[in-house]
């Protein structure tokens, strides 16, 4: 039996319609994956950036009274601090990382293979425990005037307990950034920036101040920007020399006014103060670019005088920032070890590995699919969302600890209205210092999980997808080998800078729940600088673990 034209087209597009049913369903399978990673991309952005939008609506909940003191009697002298301690940290670190990475990258002298490492420790140090060692040696009772005495040396050293003496101390405590980003510059222009100035008839001066210098400039300026960011969110050291800046004023709002709204606005000042910085550096990034030639170092050659003389300045540079101090912290603890150490140091030691090890693996978690969704989806608004989800690390622990706290407690009061609890029961908990730290360390481990997942190449997963259908195979076989070292770095550098963190966990730990580091603060405030040294000296052995991946890093790249 003939069939009809229209038959035939009737059964020709009923056999289009079923081949491309798979096809709808696939792209209907696809942006459905897209939007629920958007989406999951956003819920992490916007649990990022809560604590920096509470603390921005405080504004809207004025209190004149407290203001009318703050503005008259603390926040002049502020202000004046903060402007202080940003010039003296800017210039003191510029130039001793600059001129210490200069000639550790382009000079051959007795000792420059172990500074160019050794140089970096003192980033194993938080400033906190730098400052109060500096104040224990140079106090009047202390060893370096005590042994001056003993020589029948009676001069008075100027007390450092002014603003003065955190800004020296700051500067020693960070110039590492500036050297690090430095030297990579100056080791990655080598040769040819020493050629091209020598067929310029340049000296080795003018090669650093003409060719050198400013094609070095925008890395300078970025670890300017790492210092400045630590600066404005230091809270321990500019305690300890009992200067007033932001975050102590924070502090001070919050447990001595006991106005969390004050706080809050403070805090919301702060943040202005620190985007300022930050916009100013992407500007002036973005007007000069970061075009550096590549080349093999090579060094040059100078008199026997300079070379001794570079490692006198390396020399003294190290002692001052980390071997002396790291000896001090030794000699305070085995002087102080038998007094201090007691069943409450088990206490100090498992809060501190607790909170790191659970902020840690929250946050690894965490950038791994952050990562992962970039890299599937690299538009801009998943850029956006990641450098938002990322904005956490340029806001101080102060602020932070406010924003997180602040919502937590309308939460427990809700509750607690609507006869939930009858108390309290997330305020001063474990899950606010979670919160609080995962927003602030969340791009420590971002970065190396997004710089490691880079190197995975198209070709890789385009071979990956050939060999197996499955994703957990694809991802077990090719994608985790690669990713593996980023993850590891994410972990131990995040799980060190949880150590360290000082005014988020003293902030928003429930009373009695102490670790390492407010053990430091509190033996600190009152002065006990030998019953400080023990859990400064654990932090610091802890501390040394990133340093060491960043040297290793650093290495590999040359």
């Amino acid at each position: 039996m003939s069939t009809t034209p229209n038959a035939s087209v009737r059964q020709a597009g009923t056999v289009d319609d079923r081949l491309s049913q798979p096809q709808v369903a696939s792209q209907d399978h696809t942006l459905f994956k897209r939007f629920l990673s958007k989406s999951v991309l956003g819920l992490i952005s916007l649990f990022m950036l809560i604590p920096i939008l509470i603390v921005l609506l405080s504004w809207t909940q004025p209190v004149a009274d407290i203001w009318s003191h703050m503005a008259e009697y603390v926040l002049p002298e502020v202000l004046k601090n903060t402007a202080i301690l940003l010039s003296m940290v800017i210039a003191i670190s510029g130039i001793i990382g600059t001129t210490l990475a200069w000639i550790t990258s382009m000079y051959r002298f007795p000792g420059q293979r172990f500074f160019s490492w050794a140089l970096m420790l003192p980033l194993a140090i938080p400033a906190y425990v730098l400052a109060f060692v500096t104040i224990g040696i140079v106090d009047f009772s202390g060893p370096l005037q005590t042994g001056l005495r003993d020589f029948g040396i009676d001069t008075a050293i100027p007390s450092v307990r002014n603003i003065w003496g955190a800004g020296l101390v700051l500067s020693l405590a960070f110039y590492p950034y500036v050297y690090l980003l430095a030297r990579q510059a100056f080791l990655s222009q080598g040769r040819r920036a020493i050629e091209a100035g020598q067929m310029l008839g340049l000296g080795r001066g003018q090669v650093f101040f003409k060719l050198a210098l400013p094609q070095a400039l925008p890395w300078i300026v970025g670890g300017l920007l790492l210092a400045s960011m630590e600066t404005l969110a230091d809270f321990g050291a500019v305690s300890i020399f009992n200067v007033d800046t932001f975050t102590t004023a924070i502090y001070k709002a919050w447990f001595g006014f006991f106005s969390l709204t004050t706080a809050a606005q403070l805090a919301a000042l702060l943040i202005g103060v620190v985007f300022i910085v930050v916009l100013f550096e992407q500007y002036w990034q973005a007007k000069r670019g970061r075009s550096v030639t590549q080349g093999n170092s090579q060094r040059f050659e100078t008199t026997t005088l300079a070379k001794w003389g570079m490692t006198l300045l390396c020399m003294l540079v190290f002692a001052v920032a980390f071997f002396i101090p790291f000896l001090q912290l030794i000699y305070w603890t085995a002087l102080n070890f038998r007094q201090d150490f007691d069943a409450r140091y088990i206490d100090f030691v498992t809060n501190s590995f607790m909170i790191a090890s659970m902020t840690t693996l929250f946050i690894a978690v965490l950038a791994i699919i952050m990562a992962w969704i970039k890299r599937q989806y690299p538009d801009k608004l998943t850029k956006l969302m990641t450098t938002l989800a990322n904005l956490g690390y340029v806001v101080p622990g102060t602020v932070l600890a406010v924003g997180i706290f602040i919502p937590i407690a309308w939460l427990d009061n809700q509750m607690i209205a609507s006869g939930i609890i009858s108390k309290q029961v997330l305020s001063g908990s474990v899950i606010v210092m979670l919160l609080a730290l995962s927003t602030r360390f969340m791009t420590v481990s971002f970065q190396p999980v997004d710089r490691q997942l880079q190197r995975l190449t198209v070709n890789q997963e385009a071979a990956a997808k050939l060999l197996s259908d499955s994703a957990y195979q694809r991802w077990r076989q090719v994608v985790l080998p690669v990713l593996s070292p980023g993850v590891l770095t994410a972990l131990l550098m995040g799980f060190v800078e949880v150590m360290k963190e000082m005014p988020i966990t003293l902030m928003t730990r429930r009373q009695g729940w102490d670790t390492l580091a407010v053990r430091v603060f509190e033996m600190t405030s009152e002065g006990m600088w030998g019953r400080a040294a023990l859990p400064s000296l654990l932090i610091v052995l802890v501390g040394l673990l990133p340093v060491w991946i960043l040297l290793r890093q650093s290495d590999k790249q040359h």
